[in-house]
């Protein structure tokens, strides 16, 4: 048996804060708040009987199940003793595992016309829950010392098969849920010691298997929401007008992987490895924001359909994140967009297809785009109607764009700049269908006619292309005389486009 406890972890702080700092709970307030939650989910909870045996709340046969436009889930735990100590704290026990079902139509808009079927099980012994607040609001704290998720094909007949298991190591963690009815407020964090996971796949028709494993470390995670009822939740720009919001984080330590996959008799085998990496996620009505950030990053693939037996390439850091307002607006609101990838290689194979001679420098390569600003947002992005009858016109209007870092290396060329702009959006026509920019934006080029040099001399590139190319550059660009750089600022002011002080426009 697992024992979930819900016990006076609160104790110290009851001390603390004083007499009646956190009201009691019953086992039945512990029970019909599980209920509540699962409701609020769209999920349907029977059970057989709940009924007193002395200080117990014994509830038998505990069926959970869901079912939406043909797909469902159902699972079943035998029974839960819900125990009253007699202080305000309640023990709860449950069977060490169950199982769940899963099943779906097949997915059309994919190209799949195979229905989905799985059977899954949880295995959690030893799990401790710690409970504390009110009704209205339970704080829960856990700890697992194993817990594993498999899961397996609901029909062992199919032709295709395919598993997947999940264990995780020293799992500790709390979440707090509060609101009454369908609205309910939850705060969660958790970290885990190591995560490790498999599978393997198999379709006799197709010829073909997959095999998969990976291991994670230091896995950790937070998270709080306003989540409405099912109901509310059907039209996503209604439920963020009614107050669902979420944000989360979650981060790992080093990580590493391996795939090997046959299709027609032909391995694939790739594995990699990473030191770290995070994501991040908000959405509420005013905005979104989606980001994530991975170092140290390292793959390997073999392959008979790659002309050398190895390709191995990796990074030092890669980055993304978009953030950006959805609904209306009153006033400019912020938005953000950064992609980065720094330290890129390859192996000197794939060179070797490009420059066999060895010519250019096969440095890490580096792109960087890092900017913010400022819109005004006219139409609520999740309001389809409103967004449809748009059109081609733009959901809002830009009024200010920052570049804070540009840069770009590669082969030995590098360009780097960073600038600023403001937008008039009553002035339309100075530069037709766009709002009149103010600002500039500064680069620096080196090595860049070094760079086009040796990509002439390689017979990449058409001598005349080149030299049209380093013309264009000159006429935007000041070079230095003892060196192979050249600066440029390109600038936007009184209602004119302007390179290095030359008015181009």
């Amino acid at each position: 048996m697992k024992y979930w406890k819900l016990a006076g972890s609160t104790a110290v702080l009851a001390i603390l804060a004083g007499s009646g700092a956190f009201a009691d709970v019953t086992p039945e307030e512990v029970w019909q708040n599980w209920q509540d939650m699962s409701t609020s989910a769209g999920q349907t909870v029977t059970s057989a009987s709940a009924e007193r045996d002395g200080d117990t709340l014994v509830v038998s046969d505990v069926a959970i199940s869901y079912e939406k436009d043909g797909t469902s889930f159902s699972s079943t735990i035998e029974q839960i003793d819900f125990a009253d100590n007699g202080d305000g704290t309640v023990d709860v026990t449950t069977s060490d595992s169950y199982t769940m079902a899963l099943k779906a139509p097949a997915a059309a808009d994919a190209g799949s016309d195979v229905p989905t079927d799985l059977k899954i099980t949880v295995t959690q012994p030893e799990m401790v829950v710690t409970a504390s607040g009110t009704a209205a609001a339970l704080s829960y704290a856990f700890t697992a010392p194993t817990l594993n998720v498999k899961v397996e094909p609901g029909n062992p007949s199919a032709p295709a098969q395919g598993s997947f298991q999940a264990d995780i190591t020293e799992l500790d963690g709390k979440y707090l849920v509060e609101g009454d009815g369908d609205a309910k407020k939850v705060t969660s964090d958790f970290t885990a010691k190591a995560v490790k996971l498999s599978g393997a796949g198999k379709d006799d028709t197709a010829k073909s298997d997959v095999n998969f494993s990976a291991t994670i470390a230091d896995l950790a995670g937070n998270s709080d929401g306003n989540f409405l009822g099912a109901a509310a939740m059907t039209d996503l720009a209604t439920a963020l007008k009614g107050g669902f919001a979420i944000n989360g984080n979650i981060s790992r330590g080093a990580m590493t992987f391996d795939l090997s996959v046959t299709e027609d008799g032909k391995p694939t085998k790739i594995n990699g490895a990473s030191e770290s990496g995070d994501m991040s996620f908000v959405m509420d009505a005013t905005h979104l924001q989606f980001g994530g950030n991975g170092k140290a990053f390292n793959l390997t693939v073999a392959s008979a359909d790659i002309p050398f037996p190895e390709l191995k390439l990796g990074y030092q850091e890669a980055a993304f994140n978009v953030a950006m307002p959805v609904g209306k607006t009153g006033a400019p609101a912020d938005f953000a967009f950064l992609t980065k990838l720094v330290g890129f290689t390859v192996s000197d194979e794939v060179w070797g297809m490009v420059d066999p001679a060895g010519s250019l420098p096969h440095d890490p390569a580096t792109v960087v785009i890092d900017t913010k600003g400022k819109v005004t947002m006219t139409t609520d992005l999740f309001d389809e109607a409103a967004m449809a009858a748009l059109g081609d016109a733009p959901p809002g209007e830009l009024n200010a764009l920052d570049v804070t870092e540009l840069k770009a290396s590669v082969a030995g060329a590098e360009l780097t700049g960073a600038g600023g702009f403001t937008f008039d959006n009553t002035d339309k026509t100075t530069f037709p269908g766009v709002p009149l920019p103010t600002g500039k934006l500064d680069l620096k080029l080196t090595g860049g006619n070094t760079l086009l040099d040796k990509l002439v001399a390689m017979g990449l590139l058409p001598q005349d292309q080149a030299m049209g190319f380093k013309m264009m550059v000159s006429m935007f660009a000041n070079s230095a005389a003892d060196k192979d750089e050249m600066t440029s600022t390109l600038e936007f002011k009184d209602k004119g486009f302007y390179a290095n002080g030359q008015k181009l426009q």
